[in-house]
Protein backbone atom coordinates (compact mmCIF):
# COMPACT_ATOMS: atom_id res chain seq x y z
CA UNK A 1 0.00 0.00 0.00
CA UNK A 2 1.04 3.42 -1.02
CA UNK A 3 0.91 5.92 2.28
CA UNK A 4 -1.08 8.87 0.71
CA UNK A 5 1.58 12.12 0.80
CA UNK A 6 -0.01 15.17 1.90
CA UNK A 7 2.11 18.50 0.44
CA UNK A 8 5.28 20.00 2.10
CA UNK A 9 3.96 22.32 4.50
CA UNK A 10 5.74 26.36 3.91
CA UNK A 11 7.73 27.90 6.43
CA UNK A 12 5.94 30.44 8.41
CA UNK A 13 8.82 33.31 8.47
CA UNK A 14 6.90 35.00 11.52
CA UNK A 15 8.69 32.64 14.59
CA UNK A 16 11.63 33.53 15.28
CA UNK A 17 13.52 30.12 14.94
CA UNK A 18 12.55 29.94 11.73
CA UNK A 19 13.78 33.13 10.56
CA UNK A 20 17.16 32.63 12.26
CA UNK A 21 17.53 29.41 10.44
CA UNK A 22 16.48 31.29 6.95
CA UNK A 23 19.52 33.40 7.46
CA UNK A 24 21.82 31.09 8.53
CA UNK A 25 21.48 29.27 5.24
CA UNK A 26 21.54 32.75 3.19
CA UNK A 27 24.94 33.00 4.77
CA UNK A 28 26.02 29.70 4.15
CA UNK A 29 25.28 30.16 0.30
CA UNK A 30 26.74 33.76 0.10
CA UNK A 31 29.72 31.47 1.32
CA UNK A 32 29.44 29.62 -2.06
CA UNK A 33 28.99 32.14 -4.58
CA UNK A 34 31.32 32.81 -7.69
CA UNK A 35 32.21 29.18 -7.80
CA UNK A 36 32.59 27.33 -10.81
CA UNK A 37 30.62 24.86 -11.76
CA UNK A 38 30.84 21.41 -14.18
CA UNK A 39 28.62 20.15 -17.05
CA UNK A 40 27.85 16.44 -15.75
CA UNK A 41 27.62 13.89 -18.46
CA UNK A 42 27.73 10.07 -17.64
CA UNK A 43 28.78 11.21 -14.06
CA UNK A 44 31.72 12.40 -15.66
CA UNK A 45 32.41 16.45 -14.63
CA UNK A 46 33.35 18.58 -17.28
CA UNK A 47 34.69 21.91 -17.39
CA UNK A 48 34.43 23.92 -20.24
CA UNK A 49 36.00 27.66 -21.62
CA UNK A 50 33.13 28.92 -22.01
CA UNK A 51 30.88 29.67 -19.17
CA UNK A 52 27.16 31.00 -18.02
CA UNK A 53 27.47 33.67 -15.56
CA UNK A 54 24.72 33.43 -13.51
CA UNK A 55 24.44 36.99 -11.63
CA UNK A 56 22.07 37.81 -8.44
CA UNK A 57 18.97 40.32 -10.26
CA UNK A 58 19.18 41.96 -7.30
CA UNK A 59 22.64 42.73 -7.06
CA UNK A 60 23.90 42.40 -10.80
CA UNK A 61 28.07 42.96 -9.65
CA UNK A 62 27.22 39.78 -7.33
CA UNK A 63 27.96 36.60 -8.83
CA UNK A 64 26.33 33.64 -8.21
CA UNK A 65 28.22 31.23 -10.01
CA UNK A 66 29.96 30.40 -13.19
CA UNK A 67 28.71 27.15 -15.07
CA UNK A 68 30.38 25.21 -17.68
CA UNK A 69 28.37 25.74 -21.46
CA UNK A 70 27.99 22.32 -23.49
CA UNK A 71 28.63 22.89 -27.20
CA UNK A 72 26.96 20.37 -29.69
CA UNK A 73 30.26 17.73 -29.47
CA UNK A 74 29.26 17.73 -25.64
CA UNK A 75 25.89 16.85 -26.38
CA UNK A 76 25.56 14.10 -28.74
CA UNK A 77 28.13 13.04 -25.54
CA UNK A 78 25.27 13.26 -23.31
CA UNK A 79 23.13 11.44 -25.71
CA UNK A 80 25.22 8.85 -26.00
CA UNK A 81 25.46 8.34 -22.40
CA UNK A 82 22.03 8.42 -21.92
CA UNK A 83 21.22 5.69 -24.81
CA UNK A 84 23.38 3.83 -23.23
CA UNK A 85 22.05 4.42 -19.36
CA UNK A 86 18.66 3.52 -21.13
CA UNK A 87 19.27 -0.23 -21.54
CA UNK A 88 20.01 -1.07 -17.94
CA UNK A 89 17.90 2.12 -16.06
CA UNK A 90 14.11 1.03 -18.13
CA UNK A 91 14.60 -2.64 -16.46
CA UNK A 92 14.72 -1.08 -13.30
CA UNK A 93 11.53 -2.56 -10.95
CA UNK A 94 9.56 0.98 -10.42
CA UNK A 95 9.52 0.48 -6.97
CA UNK A 96 13.84 1.24 -7.08
CA UNK A 97 13.41 3.95 -9.39
CA UNK A 98 10.43 5.64 -7.42
CA UNK A 99 13.11 5.26 -3.68
CA UNK A 100 15.39 6.99 -5.82
CA UNK A 101 12.96 10.15 -5.81
CA UNK A 102 12.04 9.12 -2.43
CA UNK A 103 15.24 9.72 -1.02
CA UNK A 104 15.83 12.89 -3.17
CA UNK A 105 13.07 14.54 -1.37
CA UNK A 106 14.06 13.59 2.06
CA UNK A 107 18.07 15.15 1.70
CA UNK A 108 16.18 18.38 -0.16
CA UNK A 109 13.97 18.22 2.78
CA UNK A 110 16.71 18.21 5.64
CA UNK A 111 18.77 21.40 3.35
CA UNK A 112 15.50 23.10 2.28
CA UNK A 113 16.55 26.42 3.61
CA UNK A 114 19.82 26.07 2.05
CA UNK A 115 18.01 25.52 -1.63
CA UNK A 116 15.11 28.38 -0.70
CA UNK A 117 18.59 30.32 0.00
CA UNK A 118 20.02 29.73 -3.66
CA UNK A 119 16.19 30.83 -5.43
CA UNK A 120 16.79 34.06 -3.24
CA UNK A 121 20.19 34.54 -4.86
CA UNK A 122 20.13 33.14 -8.22
CA UNK A 123 16.45 34.15 -8.69
CA UNK A 124 15.70 37.05 -6.90
CA UNK A 125 12.72 35.06 -4.74
CA UNK A 126 11.11 36.89 -1.40
CA UNK A 127 11.91 33.94 0.96
CA UNK A 128 8.11 33.25 1.34
CA UNK A 129 8.45 32.40 -2.80
CA UNK A 130 11.66 30.64 -2.81
CA UNK A 131 10.48 28.44 0.33
CA UNK A 132 7.12 27.96 -1.50
CA UNK A 133 9.25 26.66 -4.67
CA UNK A 134 11.60 24.54 -2.63
CA UNK A 135 8.45 22.74 -1.07
CA UNK A 136 6.86 22.35 -4.49
CA UNK A 137 9.94 20.70 -6.06
CA UNK A 138 9.99 18.63 -2.97
CA UNK A 139 5.99 17.75 -3.94
CA UNK A 140 6.80 16.64 -7.13
CA UNK A 141 9.56 13.70 -6.08
CA UNK A 142 7.12 12.24 -3.65
CA UNK A 143 3.91 12.71 -5.55
CA UNK A 144 5.86 11.52 -9.13
CA UNK A 145 7.19 8.54 -6.95
CA UNK A 146 3.81 7.30 -5.36
CA UNK A 147 2.20 7.78 -8.84
CA UNK A 148 5.11 5.08 -10.23
CA UNK A 149 4.18 2.90 -7.39
CA UNK A 150 0.49 2.70 -8.07
CA UNK A 151 0.73 2.03 -12.27
CA UNK A 152 2.72 -1.02 -11.41
CA UNK A 153 0.54 -3.67 -11.96
CA UNK A 154 -0.72 -1.42 -15.75
CA UNK A 155 -4.58 -1.48 -16.48
CA UNK A 156 -6.83 -4.46 -15.83
CA UNK A 157 -8.16 -5.17 -19.33
CA UNK A 158 -10.93 -8.18 -20.67
CA UNK A 159 -9.44 -11.50 -21.13
CA UNK A 160 -11.53 -14.69 -22.63
CA UNK A 161 -11.39 -18.51 -21.40
CA UNK A 162 -8.97 -18.99 -24.18
CA UNK A 163 -6.79 -16.05 -23.52
CA UNK A 164 -5.58 -13.74 -21.08
CA UNK A 165 -4.65 -10.08 -21.83
CA UNK A 166 -2.26 -7.74 -20.27
CA UNK A 167 -2.17 -3.88 -20.25
CA UNK A 168 1.45 -1.93 -19.12
CA UNK A 169 3.10 0.73 -19.45
CA UNK A 170 7.07 0.51 -20.68
CA UNK A 171 9.17 4.13 -20.83
CA UNK A 172 9.88 6.23 -24.04
CA UNK A 173 13.49 6.22 -24.18
CA UNK A 174 15.67 9.64 -24.29
CA UNK A 175 14.28 12.73 -23.80
CA UNK A 176 14.97 16.53 -23.35
CA UNK A 177 14.01 18.44 -20.37
CA UNK A 178 14.33 22.35 -21.15
CA UNK A 179 13.38 24.24 -17.77
CA UNK A 180 12.67 27.56 -16.68
CA UNK A 181 14.33 30.32 -14.98
CA UNK A 182 10.40 31.33 -12.89
CA UNK A 183 10.23 28.25 -10.89
CA UNK A 184 14.00 27.16 -11.12
CA UNK A 185 14.05 24.64 -8.59
CA UNK A 186 10.38 23.12 -8.75
CA UNK A 187 9.47 23.24 -12.30
CA UNK A 188 13.39 21.97 -13.44
CA UNK A 189 12.98 18.69 -10.90
CA UNK A 190 9.46 18.01 -11.39
CA UNK A 191 10.53 17.76 -15.27
CA UNK A 192 13.24 16.07 -14.85
CA UNK A 193 12.31 13.24 -12.27
CA UNK A 194 8.67 12.53 -14.25
CA UNK A 195 10.51 10.99 -17.28
CA UNK A 196 13.09 9.24 -14.98
CA UNK A 197 10.97 7.74 -12.55
CA UNK A 198 9.02 5.99 -15.65
CA UNK A 199 12.38 4.67 -17.12
CA UNK A 200 13.64 7.33 -19.29
CA UNK A 201 16.67 9.00 -19.54
CA UNK A 202 16.96 12.54 -19.72
CA UNK A 203 19.05 15.30 -20.93
CA UNK A 204 18.16 18.50 -18.76
CA UNK A 205 19.21 21.98 -19.75
CA UNK A 206 18.09 24.46 -17.67
CA UNK A 207 17.69 28.01 -17.81
CA UNK A 208 21.04 29.34 -17.91
CA UNK A 209 20.00 32.43 -15.29
CA UNK A 210 19.20 30.20 -12.87
CA UNK A 211 21.43 27.41 -13.70
CA UNK A 212 23.78 26.89 -10.43
CA UNK A 213 20.58 25.38 -8.25
CA UNK A 214 20.24 23.01 -11.19
CA UNK A 215 23.42 21.15 -10.43
CA UNK A 216 22.82 21.22 -6.93
CA UNK A 217 19.62 19.32 -7.64
CA UNK A 218 22.15 17.20 -9.66
CA UNK A 219 24.25 16.61 -6.51
CA UNK A 220 21.08 15.43 -4.70
CA UNK A 221 20.31 13.09 -7.78
CA UNK A 222 23.74 11.62 -7.65
CA UNK A 223 23.95 11.09 -3.64
CA UNK A 224 20.16 9.70 -4.05
CA UNK A 225 21.72 6.50 -5.90
CA UNK A 226 20.56 7.71 -9.59
CA UNK A 227 23.53 5.79 -12.25
CA UNK A 228 25.66 7.78 -14.27
CA UNK A 229 23.69 8.68 -17.19
CA UNK A 230 20.10 8.92 -16.33
CA UNK A 231 20.05 12.49 -15.83
CA UNK A 232 22.74 14.23 -17.83
CA UNK A 233 23.43 18.07 -17.11
CA UNK A 234 23.99 20.04 -19.84
CA UNK A 235 23.25 23.89 -19.70
CA UNK A 236 23.82 25.65 -23.13
CA UNK A 237 22.07 28.01 -25.94
CA UNK A 238 18.96 26.90 -26.86
CA UNK A 239 20.32 27.80 -30.69
CA UNK A 240 23.40 26.05 -30.32
CA UNK A 241 22.48 22.65 -28.17
CA UNK A 242 18.48 22.96 -27.75
CA UNK A 243 17.83 23.12 -31.55
CA UNK A 244 20.61 20.23 -31.86
CA UNK A 245 18.95 17.73 -29.55
CA UNK A 246 15.11 18.70 -30.04
CA UNK A 247 15.93 17.46 -34.28
CA UNK A 248 18.19 15.01 -33.20
CA UNK A 249 16.73 11.43 -34.29
CA UNK A 250 17.32 9.78 -31.22
CA UNK A 251 15.47 11.95 -28.94
CA UNK A 252 11.83 10.87 -27.84
CA UNK A 253 10.31 13.58 -26.18
CA UNK A 254 11.10 16.95 -25.31
CA UNK A 255 9.82 18.17 -22.00
CA UNK A 256 9.49 22.38 -22.32
CA UNK A 257 8.23 25.21 -20.04
CA UNK A 258 8.52 28.65 -21.10
CA UNK A 259 7.41 31.20 -23.57
CA UNK A 260 4.87 30.87 -26.16
CA UNK A 261 7.35 31.78 -29.40
CA UNK A 262 10.05 28.98 -28.03
CA UNK A 263 7.95 26.35 -27.35
CA UNK A 264 5.94 26.85 -30.60
CA UNK A 265 9.54 27.06 -32.05
CA UNK A 266 10.09 23.47 -30.71
CA UNK A 267 6.92 21.83 -31.72
CA UNK A 268 7.40 22.53 -35.34
CA UNK A 269 11.14 21.65 -35.10
CA UNK A 270 10.07 18.05 -33.00
CA UNK A 271 7.47 17.35 -35.99
CA UNK A 272 9.77 17.08 -38.45
CA UNK A 273 10.94 13.49 -38.95
CA UNK A 274 14.78 13.50 -39.42
CA UNK A 275 17.19 11.03 -41.33
CA UNK A 276 17.35 7.26 -39.33
CA UNK A 277 14.43 8.42 -36.78
CA UNK A 278 11.94 5.64 -36.53
CA UNK A 279 8.65 7.32 -33.74
CA UNK A 280 7.03 10.69 -33.67
CA UNK A 281 8.57 12.36 -31.21
CA UNK A 282 6.48 13.94 -28.19
CA UNK A 283 6.28 17.35 -27.11
CA UNK A 284 5.60 17.98 -23.72
CA UNK A 285 5.03 21.63 -23.20
CA UNK A 286 3.59 24.80 -20.23
CA UNK A 287 4.01 27.67 -23.08
CA UNK A 288 2.89 30.20 -20.63
CA UNK A 289 -0.79 32.74 -20.06
CA UNK A 290 -2.69 35.65 -20.32
CA UNK A 291 -4.65 35.49 -16.93
CA UNK A 292 -8.17 36.85 -15.99
CA UNK A 293 -9.95 37.38 -12.13
CA UNK A 294 -12.99 38.58 -12.53
CA UNK A 295 -15.63 40.22 -10.28
CA UNK A 296 -19.05 40.76 -10.75
CA UNK A 297 -21.09 42.89 -8.64
CA UNK A 298 -22.15 40.28 -6.31
CA UNK A 299 -18.44 39.82 -4.92
CA UNK A 300 -16.55 40.40 -1.69
CA UNK A 301 -15.18 43.50 -3.05
CA UNK A 302 -11.64 43.33 -0.33
CA UNK A 303 -11.30 39.60 -1.11
CA UNK A 304 -11.41 40.84 -4.67
CA UNK A 305 -8.66 43.04 -4.21
CA UNK A 306 -6.15 41.07 -2.03
CA UNK A 307 -6.63 38.19 -4.66
CA UNK A 308 -6.07 40.30 -7.88
CA UNK A 309 -3.07 42.12 -6.20
CA UNK A 310 -1.31 38.81 -4.66
CA UNK A 311 -1.49 37.11 -8.12
CA UNK A 312 -0.50 40.02 -9.97
CA UNK A 313 2.66 41.08 -8.12
CA UNK A 314 3.60 37.95 -5.91
CA UNK A 315 7.27 37.11 -7.42
CA UNK A 316 7.07 40.41 -9.48
CA UNK A 317 4.41 38.57 -11.66
CA UNK A 318 6.91 36.42 -13.05
CA UNK A 319 4.40 33.63 -13.04
CA UNK A 320 2.63 32.12 -16.06
CA UNK A 321 -0.35 31.69 -13.82
CA UNK A 322 0.05 35.43 -12.71
CA UNK A 323 -3.18 37.69 -13.10
CA UNK A 324 -2.60 40.33 -15.85
CA UNK A 325 -5.85 41.10 -16.16
CA UNK A 326 -8.84 42.41 -14.12
CA UNK A 327 -11.90 42.45 -15.99
CA UNK A 328 -14.91 44.04 -13.27
CA UNK A 329 -18.33 45.09 -13.32
CA UNK A 330 -19.14 48.27 -14.44
CA UNK A 331 -20.91 48.81 -10.98
CA UNK A 332 -18.37 47.79 -8.73
CA UNK A 333 -15.17 48.55 -10.88
CA UNK A 334 -14.07 52.43 -9.10
CA UNK A 335 -14.02 50.40 -6.03
CA UNK A 336 -12.44 47.53 -6.85
CA UNK A 337 -9.67 49.61 -8.47
CA UNK A 338 -9.31 51.89 -5.82
CA UNK A 339 -8.93 49.35 -3.56
CA UNK A 340 -6.43 47.38 -5.49
CA UNK A 341 -4.31 51.05 -6.55
CA UNK A 342 -4.11 51.45 -2.47
CA UNK A 343 -2.81 47.86 -1.65
CA UNK A 344 -0.22 47.93 -4.70
CA UNK A 345 1.15 51.55 -3.41
CA UNK A 346 1.59 49.56 -0.05
CA UNK A 347 3.71 46.73 -1.27
CA UNK A 348 7.67 47.45 -0.72
CA UNK A 349 10.61 46.35 -3.67
CA UNK A 350 13.99 46.06 -2.97
CA UNK A 351 16.42 42.79 -2.52
CA UNK A 352 15.25 40.10 -0.41
CA UNK A 353 18.77 38.33 0.23
CA UNK A 354 19.22 40.66 2.93
CA UNK A 355 16.37 40.58 5.13
CA UNK A 356 12.59 39.43 4.79
CA UNK A 357 10.44 43.24 4.54
CA UNK A 358 10.16 43.73 0.76
CA UNK A 359 7.05 41.80 -0.87
CA UNK A 360 8.79 42.38 -3.89
CA UNK A 361 12.27 41.20 -5.63
CA UNK A 362 13.74 41.92 -9.25
CA UNK A 363 12.59 40.58 -12.25
CA UNK A 364 14.93 37.98 -14.00
CA UNK A 365 17.44 39.84 -16.15
CA UNK A 366 18.01 42.79 -18.11
CA UNK A 367 16.30 41.81 -21.04
CA UNK A 368 12.87 40.75 -18.76
CA UNK A 369 13.43 44.41 -17.15
CA UNK A 370 13.58 46.36 -21.06
CA UNK A 371 10.38 43.84 -22.08
CA UNK A 372 8.47 45.28 -18.88
CA UNK A 373 9.41 48.72 -18.64
CA UNK A 374 8.64 48.67 -22.85
CA UNK A 375 4.58 47.15 -21.69
CA UNK A 376 4.04 49.52 -19.27
CA UNK A 377 5.31 52.50 -21.59
CA UNK A 378 2.90 50.72 -24.19
CA UNK A 379 -0.10 50.72 -21.54
CA UNK A 380 -0.36 54.08 -20.43
CA UNK A 381 -0.98 55.12 -24.19
CA UNK A 382 -3.71 52.48 -24.42
CA UNK A 383 -5.40 53.44 -20.32
CA UNK A 384 -4.27 55.64 -17.52
CA UNK A 385 -1.61 54.54 -15.03
CA UNK A 386 -3.04 54.77 -11.41
CA UNK A 387 0.09 53.27 -9.32
CA UNK A 388 3.68 51.79 -10.50
CA UNK A 389 5.16 52.60 -13.40
CA UNK A 390 8.19 52.98 -12.19
CA UNK A 391 11.86 51.02 -12.71
CA UNK A 392 15.32 50.88 -11.75
CA UNK A 393 18.24 48.87 -12.63
CA UNK A 394 21.04 50.66 -11.61
CA UNK A 395 22.47 47.84 -8.93
CA UNK A 396 18.92 44.82 -9.64
CA UNK A 397 16.19 44.95 -12.10
CA UNK A 398 13.68 46.29 -9.76
CA UNK A 399 9.65 47.38 -11.18
CA UNK A 400 7.31 49.01 -9.28
CA UNK A 401 4.04 46.98 -9.31
CA UNK A 402 1.88 48.69 -11.74
CA UNK A 403 -2.20 48.95 -12.09
CA UNK A 404 -2.92 50.45 -15.79
CA UNK A 405 -6.83 51.46 -15.88
CA UNK A 406 -9.58 51.72 -18.19
CA UNK A 407 -7.77 49.33 -21.27
CA UNK A 408 -9.72 48.03 -24.23
CA UNK A 409 -10.17 44.26 -23.64
CA UNK A 410 -8.14 44.09 -27.29
CA UNK A 411 -5.11 46.53 -26.08
CA UNK A 412 -2.27 45.17 -26.52
CA UNK A 413 -1.25 45.05 -22.03
CA UNK A 414 -4.96 43.00 -22.51
CA UNK A 415 -3.60 40.54 -25.30
CA UNK A 416 0.08 39.90 -25.08
CA UNK A 417 1.96 38.26 -22.19
CA UNK A 418 4.28 40.66 -20.03
CA UNK A 419 5.71 38.37 -17.35
CA UNK A 420 5.90 41.27 -14.98
CA UNK A 421 4.61 43.05 -12.61
CA UNK A 422 1.74 45.28 -14.24
CA UNK A 423 -2.13 44.67 -13.90
CA UNK A 424 -4.89 45.80 -16.50
CA UNK A 425 -8.46 46.83 -15.72
CA UNK A 426 -11.36 47.24 -18.02
CA UNK A 427 -15.13 46.76 -17.03
CA UNK A 428 -17.96 45.39 -18.15
CA UNK A 429 -21.83 45.71 -18.00
CA UNK A 430 -22.75 42.47 -17.00
CA UNK A 431 -21.75 38.75 -16.58
CA UNK A 432 -22.22 37.72 -20.18
CA UNK A 433 -19.14 40.50 -20.85
CA UNK A 434 -17.21 39.67 -18.07
CA UNK A 435 -16.63 36.03 -19.58
CA UNK A 436 -16.66 37.00 -22.69
CA UNK A 437 -13.70 39.05 -22.36
CA UNK A 438 -12.07 36.58 -19.80
CA UNK A 439 -12.04 34.12 -22.79
CA UNK A 440 -10.88 36.57 -25.56
CA UNK A 441 -6.95 35.77 -25.74
CA UNK A 442 -5.51 33.01 -27.27
CA UNK A 443 -4.55 31.48 -24.31
CA UNK A 444 -5.96 29.35 -21.65
CA UNK A 445 -3.90 28.90 -18.19
CA UNK A 446 -5.30 30.16 -15.30
CA UNK A 447 -8.71 32.77 -14.26
CA UNK A 448 -10.68 33.64 -11.03
CA UNK A 449 -13.98 34.59 -10.49
CA UNK A 450 -14.70 36.39 -7.20
CA UNK A 451 -18.75 36.21 -6.75
CA UNK A 452 -21.31 35.21 -4.32
CA UNK A 453 -23.47 34.56 -6.94
CA UNK A 454 -23.77 30.58 -7.09
CA UNK A 455 -25.55 30.80 -10.80
CA UNK A 456 -22.65 32.92 -12.12
CA UNK A 457 -20.37 30.30 -10.78
CA UNK A 458 -21.35 27.29 -12.30
CA UNK A 459 -22.07 29.16 -16.04
CA UNK A 460 -17.62 29.87 -15.03
CA UNK A 461 -17.08 26.70 -14.36
CA UNK A 462 -18.52 25.51 -18.08
CA UNK A 463 -17.54 28.44 -20.03
CA UNK A 464 -14.46 30.11 -18.51
CA UNK A 465 -12.30 28.97 -21.06
CA UNK A 466 -9.22 27.92 -18.87
CA UNK A 467 -7.11 24.35 -17.43
CA UNK A 468 -7.09 25.83 -13.63
CA UNK A 469 -9.81 27.68 -12.68
CA UNK A 470 -10.63 29.03 -9.05
CA UNK A 471 -13.77 30.71 -7.20
CA UNK A 472 -13.16 33.40 -4.37
CA UNK A 473 -9.58 33.40 -4.83
CA UNK A 474 -6.19 34.11 -6.54
CA UNK A 475 -4.87 32.80 -10.00
CA UNK A 476 -1.51 31.15 -8.71
CA UNK A 477 -0.07 28.98 -5.65
CA UNK A 478 -1.45 25.31 -7.54
CA UNK A 479 -0.12 23.06 -5.52
CA UNK A 480 0.92 19.53 -6.80
CA UNK A 481 -1.55 16.40 -6.55
CA UNK A 482 -4.17 19.38 -5.46
CA UNK A 483 -4.53 21.60 -8.48
CA UNK A 484 -2.82 19.56 -11.08
CA UNK A 485 -1.69 22.24 -13.91
CA UNK A 486 -1.64 22.91 -16.88
CA UNK A 487 -3.70 24.91 -20.22
CA UNK A 488 -5.79 25.44 -22.92
CA UNK A 489 -4.84 26.47 -26.34
CA UNK A 490 -1.43 29.00 -26.97
CA UNK A 491 -0.95 28.27 -23.04
CA UNK A 492 0.64 24.56 -24.26
CA UNK A 493 -0.87 21.05 -24.21
CA UNK A 494 -2.80 20.64 -20.90
CA UNK A 495 -0.19 18.16 -19.42
CA UNK A 496 -1.61 19.44 -16.20
CA UNK A 497 2.01 18.88 -14.44
CA UNK A 498 1.43 17.12 -10.57
CA UNK A 499 -1.68 15.75 -11.58
CA UNK A 500 -2.66 11.71 -11.85
CA UNK A 501 -2.13 11.15 -15.87
CA UNK A 502 1.25 13.33 -16.14
CA UNK A 503 3.48 10.15 -16.04
CA UNK A 504 1.78 8.77 -19.10
CA UNK A 505 2.93 11.46 -20.97
CA UNK A 506 6.65 9.74 -21.17
CA UNK A 507 4.83 6.04 -21.34
CA UNK A 508 3.89 3.72 -23.91
CA UNK A 509 0.73 1.24 -23.34
CA UNK A 510 1.91 -2.24 -24.73
CA UNK A 511 -1.05 -5.04 -25.18
CA UNK A 512 0.45 -8.43 -24.34
CA UNK A 513 -2.16 -11.44 -25.44
CA UNK A 514 -1.26 -14.98 -23.90
CA UNK A 515 -3.53 -17.38 -26.26
CA UNK A 516 -3.90 -20.95 -24.86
Amino acid sequence: MVVPYKHEPFTDFTVEENRKEFEAALNLVKGELGKEYPLIIGGEKIMTENKIVSENPANKAEIVGYVSKADQELAEKAMQSALKAFESWKKWTLEARANILFRAAAIIRRRKHEFSAYLVYEAGKPWKEADADTAEAIDFLEYYARQMIRMKDGVEINSREIEHNSFKYIPLGVGVTISPWNFAFAIMAGTTVAPVVTGNTVLLKPASTTSVVAYKFMEVLMESGLPEGVVNYIPGSGSVIGDYLIDHPKTRFVNFTGSKEVGLRIYERAAKVQKGQIWLKRVIAEMGGKDTIIVDNDADLDLAAESITYSAFGFSGQKCSACSRAVIHEDVYNEVLEKVAARTKELSVGPTYMDNSNFMGPVNDQSAFDKVMNYIEIGQKEGKLVAGGEGDSSEGYFIQPTVIADVDPEARIMQEEIFGPVVAFAKAKDFNELLAIANNTEYGLTGAVISNNRDHLERAREEFHVGNLYFNRGCTAAIVGYQPFGGFNMSGTDSKAGGPDYLLHFLQPKTVTDQF
